[in-house]
């Protein structure tokens, strides 16, 4: 498979203008990989999962581009911030939606965001909660199958987030953080009365404590934790401890708490959990089917890994608003491709990664040979390149002397 760095190395220009003008229908493109990748993989058993993934910038002209968490490098950094959807069934995933996180100073700037081509509807501050969420219903519009959706729990610690996915009628098993506040009974919150002297009371308190759930989850005797089979992994099967309860949840905003699940994983033979899950699924639940979910989390992460070394996720060389979406689009049509191809040879090569699929392809499709004139080119715009970097180099050095 030719990757997106060897397609810009050849034609730069015919990429970048493919990327830019309005010669491809990408709405319906995109539509039509997410309808193909639900009749591969949808179905009740499926996770619709949201994460984000970011990628390293040094300038600061690309669109969105700012000093932010930049999860792949584990640090706040110069990158792009893409909130992405993947739909997952098994061991199976791929890549289904994408959109571009525009940073307040951004919002701020329209200059800025004209130069980057950014659309003017696109211009107001969103997070990245209401990115997944108008992905969510994009989905739901599409027709997609999916009985859960998976959030980890930089989007789990959004209350509102997670009425909103609930008040969408879907199901969800969320990370939340190890300090979220949760009550073993129905705090009931109401107005107290008055006592009669000073302001009368207006916001609504809860009738019982809460606690953190990571201090619940300590105090909970051995014999409470249940080991449970998730699936096959890569070295044998993937096995993990667990605590589930039901527990009422309440933000200080609602009329009345929500009855949802508490799922707490600990990996076999460590000592500290590992995550913290909140589910608004029925409550007679199993642990497995909660637990089987949770663990699904793990593709989306894996298909970022496949998507950047296989498909160019992140080799790019664009700027704009929506080249960065349309660069994306095609990732994703990778994607989803070898997802086909992978499923179609399991029987035969249990094992098949997408590696193993790019390197047959590489060996197996015919290619364009390079005429001289080409091969030339090539050589032309790196030399350019290393000249340009030198020069800079350079003058950075004479600035720092002086």
């Amino acid at each position: 498979m030719l990757r997106m760095s060897e397609v810009n190395e050849v034609d730069h220009q015919a990429m970048q203008h493919m990327l830019t003008e309005g010669c491809v229908d990408w709405q319906g493109f995109g539509q039509q990989i997410a309808l193909e990748a639900n009749a591969l993989l949808g179905g009740q058993d499926s996770v619709l999962i949201f994460d984000e993934s970011g990628f390293a910038k040094k300038g600061e002209a690309s669109a969105g581009v700012a000093r932010q968490w930049n999860g792949r490098l584990g640090k706040v950094d110069n990158c792009q911030v893409g909130v992405f959807a993947t739909l997952c069934r098994g061991d199976m995933a791929t890549l289904i939606d994408t959109r571009l996180y525009l940073p307040e100073a951004w919002c701020q700037d329209d200059a800025r965001c004209r130069k980057a081509a950014i659309p003017e509807a696109e211009r107001q501050f969103r997070s990245k909660s209401q990115l997944a969420l108008a992905m969510l219903k994009v989905a739901q519009q599409r027709g997609i199958q999916f009985g859960y959706v998976g959030i980890d729990g930089g989007y789990g610690k959004d209350p509102a987030f997670l009425r909103s996915v609930d008040a969408q009628g879907c199901r969800f098993v969320a990370d939340v953080h190890c300090d979220q506040a949760i009550y073993l009974q129905d705090p009931k919150p109401r107005v107290p009365e008055g006592s009669g002297r000073g302001r009368k009371p207006i916001y609504r308190q809860p009738r019982c404590a809460s606690q953190r759930v990571d201090r619940w989850a300590a105090a909970q005797p051995p014999e409470a934790w249940q080991r449970l089979t998730l699936r096959e992994g890569e070295k044998g099967l993937l096995v993990a401890d667990y605590l589930q309860t039901p527990v009422w949840v309440w933000d200080g905003e609602e009329e009345t708490a929500r009855c949802w699940h508490l799922l707490v994983r600990r990996e076999v033979g460590a000592d500290t959990v590992s995550h913290y899950c909140l589910s608004n699924a029925p409550l007679d639940t199993t642990w497995q089917e909660l637990a089987r979910v949770q663990a699904q989390r793990f593709f989306i992460e894996h298909s970022f890994r496949e998507a950047k070394n296989e498909c160019g996720m992140a080799g790019y060389q664009v700027r704009r608003w929506d080249a960065w979406h349309h660069h994306m689009a095609l990732v994703m049509l990778g994607t989803l491709f070898l997802v086909k191809q992978k499923q179609a040879g399991r029987q035969l090569w249990p094992m098949l990664s997408f590696n193993d699929l790019v390197t047959a392809l590489e060996h197996l499709l015919p290619r364009r040979q390079l005429t001289a004139e080409e091969l030339a080119c090539i050589i032309g715009k790196r030399h350019d390149l290393r000249r340009k970097a030198k020069e800079s180099h350079t003058r950075r050095s004479q600035v720092a002397l002086e």
